[in-house]
């Protein structure tokens, strides 16, 4: 959990000279759903991919006068690595976790009642095997689920909308679109297998977040 504690200081750091300005802190809650990826080997081909399951979320942003603003994030996530050809199916327990930084451009300014918002930015996600080993593994001639860690970078686009309930409260509804490199060291193609391009993670949220 080294790497987990690292990456929350890294985001907290960030954060400070939001801070010192008109800024927004919220959280989050939503799942994640995973593209698949084909891996090929001389044993065949196998859709390799995370399962959907619970995605959480915390940032703090600035929310200046304007339409433009930016927030750092903290993204956790949970989902079984999976490996599957026809019926034979192999599954294994996996996490992960992000930071990332992304700029928001708002159509209505910050005293609007509604404000729709894109986003883009980018930052670092870590992928990691929690899963219990075991001798025999099926599908291992294709590839292999381990309980190993997995660093990518990651891209982060996204939209949704803010909704003023109160001077300081607002109700947030976004979807973001994480993409990252294939993690090989989680899902490892077997010796001369190819495949693994980059995955996107889409991930509808709902929060809520406060504003000084």
């Amino acid at each position: 959990m080294k790497l987990t504690r690292t990456l929350v200081v890294c985001a907290a750091l960030g954060s400070l000279p939001a801070m010192a300005q008109k800024w927004e802190f919220g959280a989050g809650a939503g799942g994640g759903f995973y593209t698949a990826s084909d891996i090929t080997s001389a044993a065949g081909t196998a859709k390799a991919k995370i399962g959907t399951n619970l995605a959480a979320s915390a940032w703090v942003g600035n929310n200046k006068a304007g339409k433009w603003g930016g927030e750092f994030r903290y993204d956790y996530q949970r989902g079984p690595l999976q490996l599957k050809q026809g019926s034979t199916e192999a599954s294994f327990g996996a996490e992960s976790h992000a930071i990332h930084y992304d700029f928001l451009y708002h159509f209505a300014e910050s005293e609007a009642p509604v404000r729709p918002f894109v986003a883009v930015g980018g930052g670092l996600k870590a992928y990691r095997g929690t899963g219990e080993e075991a001798l025999f593994q099926p599908l291992s001639k294709i590839a292999l689920l381990t309980k190993a860690q997995d660093l990518t970078a990651m891209v982060s686009v996204g939209a949704g909308f803010k909704m003023q309930l109160s001077r300081r409260t607002q109700l947030r509804i976004d979807v973001h679109d994480y993409m990252t490199p294939f993690p090989k060291q989680v899902i490892t193609p077997a010796v001369g297998a190819t495949g693994g391009s980059w995955i996107h993670d889409i991930v509808p949220m709902v929060g809520i977040s406060f504003t000084n």
